[in-house]
């Protein structure tokens, strides 16, 4: 072993140099059949003669002079030994194995996420922004130039939402180790990127149409009723995705969502129109395995790839977007989600109340999007009371002018 040639072992000679407590052994170079000169010191420390090794000629660009040197730091105590740096670097790996990075204290918080799909998507966002900068660091390490040049570098590539979402995970786990007293949180507050996230998407009346038209011409049932649900319930994408047959309510009238956004299970009611569509909806037969033709159906209302959890809808209602003509920046599922709470409340028979209630809205704040559509409608029925009137008043002074009282 190439570590046991480095020893001045009792068959190497030592060669003396002019400088005291400085010599030298030969041994090959590493890496080459080459032969260097391998420096050593002695010198007593705490009444203890010491010998250890000062360097290698070639490797450590070592020469009879430095190692002269560090044999004078190391007695007056300016240096330590190879010995007491090993058991520092010891000390120092041990500290460093237990402390709770943000790496470690990443896995424990996935482990106690559960399986939600949104669980997969911040793991990527950890591995993809997070660990190389801060995965070695604990929160109470980190310092606001770092946080300030991830963000920046970020919104370089990013969109403000996506930013504000890698930042809040890097909050999220710096407070689950607070939370389980395994450290010490982020000590200052993060700034993160402003995001203007009010964007109402609605249709109008000839769009409406032009959509209905282009759902009830598609050929994938699983498609077109998930579309009209949406519409007719304003339910949330991952909603849809993950309701399920038992979780509907068919004797009393009622939708229950497990699992929301929110994290509270919600309870909505279900009308007519989206009644009819569930009950007359096709439940597909898969197989239980590929080499079986035992088939079985699935739990899911809309189920995706062998009846597990659908994970897109993208290509299909695309599909019916395109042909009904729509925005571009229309989003397919969640805009039919604006346009049943748009609809709502432009009738002005819905108050922003009921109306947070139907969306499952934990922040009335998020209902108050859609508050200037219902102030329309009372402005509008307001302006109908006062046509009223100036009608009646009209001939009233019209039937004042023939003479008749």
């Amino acid at each position: 072993m190439n570590f046991f040639r480095l020893l001045p072992m009792p068959s190497q000679k030592r060669h003396k140099t002019k400088y005291q407590g400085v010599y030298y052994i030969e041994g090959k170079a590493i890496g080459s059949n080459k032969t260097e000169k391998i420096y050593y010191i002695m010198y007593r420390k705490n009444g203890k003669q010491i010998h250890e090794k000062a360097g290698r000629q070639y490797q450590d660009d070592m020469t009879p002079s430095r190692a002269a040197q560090k044999r004078i730091l190391r007695i007056q105590g300016d240096d330590i030994s190879n010995k007491e740096r090993r058991f520092i670097e010891k000390q120092k790996k041990a500290k460093e194995f237990e402390k709770w990075t943000l790496n470690k204290l990443s896995t424990l918080y996935f482990e106690d996420r559960g399986n939600k799909n949104s669980k997969k998507i911040d793991k990527l966002r950890f591995e993809k922004y997070l660990k190389t900068p801060f995965g070695l660091k604990e929160p109470s390490e980190l310092i606001p130039l770092d946080v300030d040049r991830l963000r920046i570098n970020l919104l370089k590539k990013l969109s403000p939402q996506s930013v504000k979402h890698v930042l809040n995970l890097l909050t999220w786990i710096s407070n689950y180790g607070v939370k389980k007293n395994l450290c010490s949180g982020i000590p200052f507050h993060i700034t993160k990127p402003s995001v203007n996230n009010q964007k109402t998407e609605d249709l109008n009346a000839e769009q409406v149409k032009a959509l209905l038209k282009a759902i009830n011409e598609h050929s994938n049932i699983q498609i077109k009723n998930l579309m009209l649900l949406a519409l007719y319930t304003g339910m949330r994408r991952g909603e849809l995705f993950n309701l399920k047959w038992e979780h509907i309510d068919f004797e009393r009238g009622f939708i229950n969502i497990v699992g929301p956004k929110g994290g509270v299970d919600q309870k909505i009611p279900l009308n007519d129109a989206a009644l009819k569509i569930l009950k007359s909806h096709t439940r597909p037969n898969f197989k239980v395995k590929e080499s079986d033709d035992q088939l079985i159906q699935s739990s899911y209302v809309f189920p995706g790839q062998n009846g597990t959890r659908r994970a897109s809808a993208q290509a299909g209602v695309n599909e019916i977007k395109k042909k009904a003509g729509l925005p571009k920046d229309f989003r397919p599922l969640h805009g039919l989600r604006h346009v049943y709470a748009s609809m709502l409340a432009s009738s002005g028979q819905v108050d922003m109340y009921t109306l947070q209630k139907l969306l499952t809205h934990k922040d009335p704040r998020m209902t108050q999007r859609y508050a200037h559509l219902r102030d329309d409608a009372l402005k509008n029925a307001s302006s109908l009371a006062g046509e009223l009137i100036n009608e009646a008043l009209q001939e009233m002074k019209t039937e004042t002018k023939d003479g008749i009282e």
